[in-house]
């Protein structure tokens, strides 16, 4: 048996914690044995539909209670897990079963586990060949076992949130799922006695999967589950269910945290207690030195504590975690930016300097390494720009796309993440952006976040919802544009008022103009399903 999924077996028949799930209407909680009967029940009902040893299979889920068991069925029959996305109420149905298929076919799945709010589509898959089954049905299948693992079984295929449309899955050893567990539980001082994980994160992306779901359900930990349906709907619920289970571990992306600041400020004093929250993780996209301040100013009266907060970097390559800054709280590097951009040099910044505020990301976690090179591949020294590399057991061996697998890692197996940073002197990690986001002006490096931070401190335009487009790439002089939403988008008049302070705001951010600015309805600007800028996605809505 695989260490992961002995582990996890483990973990149900002697851990007297469990999964809280059905907040704040129907409030449920069952221990990790609970959660592992009714997967043994699931395992049976998959094995009657012929589900075996390096099958895949996806889940199109909306509820904690019924994923958990789920995953665990699919790994005790020795298969693949697969969380699809998950279509809106605005979703074009059609498009999204087409997109489906192409990632079902992709990965060569078996059968897709559905419930609600899903069980509709299930006749658009029928019609697109998928075998769809409940979790109701699967749930009254008999008792079954768990079969044999190995540690180089694939036991996650995880749809990556890339800039493309075109479908990538990471395939996620049970290996990797063991070092990546302990390296967390080892990095976060976690106490199995005293530590309750809240999490609101959506369950087919690997922050929430990985982090809030699969690590506790293998290693025993007190985990609080809501959607991120429950959260939009109420974002002061995320604070009340730290209160009333006394969380200690939470994690949202940067835009999360500043809508709970937002609300906290509305907030009576005594409207909820954060003192008990000891690691507030920030991660999976950028994150802006200002909100997390803000957080910290708005949370003061709640109890929540500054170093509490704990910015991260990871990637589903590397199974979640690279590093985690849980010791020192927030720590921001500021450099120079004119060295930064010219020079490829994280220069602490000297009085008086033009200088860029950067979040340290913490040191890597434990049974991993990195590194950072030049366009060459030559390792750079401390505080280098270049492009960050890691290796060892936690990292993924590969992809699988529709044109077949493909390596993580190069023969060495270092991982190219595709992101641009350096380590400080004390061996935390900062990363400036996604290398291929880059804007090369002028023998500078502008990166495209510093652009968006400056448009977004645009009155009228909407938190979260700025872009930077590079435009002319590798044709002639690089340029770039901006898109910003605005419910002011169809007023002449504050469009171009927007517009005029977004071109003053990014210059006097970055000293170069963008050669135009979009202003966009609401929910206009693509994102991918964990909320990320979807750039190169973005160009045809500036009109050039």
């Amino acid at each position: 048996m695989s260490r992961f999924t002995d582990e996890m077996y483990a973990t149900a028949a002697s851990s007297p914690t469990g999964l809280v799930t059905g907040e704040p209407s129907a409030p449920l909680r069952q221990s990790w044995n609970e959660v592992h009967q009714v997967a043994r029940k699931m395992a049976g009902g998959l094995a009657e539909l012929g589900i075996g040893p390096g099958d895949a299979v996806g889940i199109l889920a909306g509820q904690p209670v019924e994923i958990a068991p789920s995953v665990q069925a699919i790994w005790m029959r020795g298969g693949s897990v697969t969380m699809l996305h998950q279509p809106t109420p605005r979703t074009n149905l059609a498009h999204w079963a087409g997109e489906t298929q192409t990632v079902v076919e992709m990965i060569k799945a078996r059968a897709v586990i559905i419930s609600a709010p899903f069980e509709p589509v299930a006749p658009i898959l029928a019609e697109k060949g998928i075998t769809a089954v409940s979790v109701a049905d699967l749930q009254e299948g008999p008792d079954a076992a768990p079969l044999e693992t190995a540690e180089e079984d694939i036991a996650l295929q995880q749809l990556t949130s890339g800039s493309t449309g075109a479908p990538k899955a990471v395939r996620i050893t049970h290996g990797n799922f063991y070092t990546n567990t302990h390296a967390m539980i080892d990095a976060a001082h976690y106490d199995f006695d005293t530590d309750v994980m809240v999490s609101w994160l959506p369950l087919f992306h690997d922050m929430g999967m990985v982090g809030f779901l699969t690590t506790p359900m293998q290693v025993g930990c007190e985990s609080v589950n809501v959607t991120p349906l429950d959260f939009l709907q109420s974002p002061l619920l995320w604070a009340d269910l730290i209160t009333k289970y006394r969380g200690t571990i939470t994690s949202a992306p940067n835009f999360a945290w500043a809508l709970l600041a937002r609300r906290l400020r509305q907030a009576p004093n005594d409207y909820c207690d954060l003192s008990s929250l000891r690691v507030a993780m920030s991660g999976a996209e950028p994150i802006d030195p200002d909100t997390m301040l803000d957080l910290l100013e708005a949370g003061e009266r709640f109890g929540l504590k500054p170093e509490a907060l704990a910015p991260a970097y990871g990637m589903a390559e590397t199974t979640l975690a690279i590093s985690m800054a849980v010791d020192e709280g927030m720590t921001i590097d500021e450099v120079d930016a004119d060295l930064l951009e010219a020079m490829f040099s994280a220069v602490p910044a000297q009085k008086g300097a033009n200088t860029r505020r950067l979040v340290t990301l913490g040191p890597l976690v434990p049974n991993l390494e990195g590194r950072v090179v030049d366009n060459e591949g030559n390792e750079l020294r401390t505080r280098g720009v270049g492009t960050i590399e890691v290796r060892g057991p936690a990292v993924s061996p590969g992809y699988v796309t529709i044109d077949g697998e493909k390596p993580t890692q190069d023969s060495e197996g270092w991982l190219n993440t595709g992101d641009i940073g350096y380590f400080t002197e004390n061996g935390h990690i900062v990363v400036c952006g996604r290398a291929k986001d880059v804007i090369i002006m002028g023998g500078r490096n502008i990166y495209p976040t510093d652009i968006e931070r400056a448009a977004a401190t645009v009155s009228g335009v909407r938190a979260g919802a700025s872009v930077a487009v590079r435009i002319d790439a590798g044709d002639r002089r690089e340029s770039f544009a901006v898109a910003v939403e605005s419910k002011a988008h169809d007023d002449p008049e504050e469009v171009s008022r927007i517009q005029h302070e977004v071109v003053h705001a990014v210059f006097a951010e970055v000293g170069v103009r963008p050669r135009t600015v979009a202003v966009l309805a609401p929910g206009t600007v693509p994102k991918t399903p964990s909320g990320k800028l979807r750039r190169s996605n973005s160009v045809n809505l500036v009109g050039l």
